[in-house]
């Protein structure tokens, strides 16, 4: 009779490729690895400077394996960087507001539109969630005057809530890609002020498709590390869900 917790192989390349196509599930089989050496091989952050971080999201991962010759189960949390990658633009008008933003190094503060030409639409867009555009408004110009920093997680909060209401015909027209953009800022403006913040699984999905679209578009190195532990987040994240339940809708806004 085999022993219950026979260390597995270490994963190769072509495992943690196919990790990061199904996300959370290898040959039909949950993605665990009870291969002590490799678990503890992963760094428990990626070798960044304070100002390189600033671009990453931080999501702390549990990780639990068997050590046969103590019969016990250790517990280590390390943490999965995620690569912040902000919306394209093209040359065309619904892109303005994220070139506008971009480069005044501000949000697209959707609020502040109210008293432009598309007021009467962006209105009828948002009724349902004025108030919660009106309250990021605020907190940002706030912060702009004195610096003031005890709200930004309220802001970013209220951010990720609106990617559930998007798209919207006025997103499409005029502000496109917003929500994406704006919560990439406000990560990156909590890392800077050294604020610690958490996001929900599914807005973590997407910043983790997002970062897996960029490095396949463009061919980067793989990261073993990386999917590793982005392939243990999918399981601990959603572990009834199989790989053809995660569609393109729970982590994309925009195609």
């Amino acid at each position: 009779m085999e022993p219950p917790f026979k260390p597995k192989p270490l994963l190769n390349k072509s495992e943690l490729r196919q990790i990061k196509r199904t996300r959370t599930r290898v040959e039909g089989k949950k993605v665990l690895t009870d291969d002590v050496k490799k678990l503890k091989s992963l760094k428990v952050t990626p070798d960044l400077s304070f100002t390189e971080s600033i671009d990453y999201f931080k999501e702390p991962i549990w990780i639990e394996y068997y050590i046969p010759k103590e019969s016990q189960f250790a517990y280590e949390t390390k943490y999965l960087y995620i690569y912040l990658v902000d919306p394209k633009t093209k040359e065309d008008p619904s892109f303005d507001a994220i070139k506008k933003a971009k480069t005044n190094g501000e949000i697209v503060d959707v609020y502040s539109y109210l008293h432009s030409d598309a007021a009467d639409l962006i209105q009828a867009s948002y009724h349902s969630t004025i108030s919660m555009h009106e309250t990021i408004h605020t907190i940002f110009e706030n912060y702009k005057e004195s610096k003031t920093t005890e709200d930004l997680k309220t802001a970013c909060y209220l951010t990720e809530a609106l990617l559930k209401y998007e798209p919207t015909i006025a997103s499409l027209t005029h502000f496109r890609d917003y929500v994406i953009f704006n919560l990439n800022f406000f990560i990156r403006l909590l890392n800077q002020n050294k604020i610690e913040f958490s996001l929900e699984d599914a807005t973590v999905s997407l910043l983790i498709k997002r970062r897996n679209e960029l490095w396949e578009d463009e061919n980067r190195p793989e990261d073993e590390d990386f999917d590793l532990l982005a392939a243990l987040f999918f399981e601990q994240a959603f572990p009834n869900r199989g790989a053809s339940e995660l569609s393109n809708d729970d982590m994309l806004l925009f195609e």
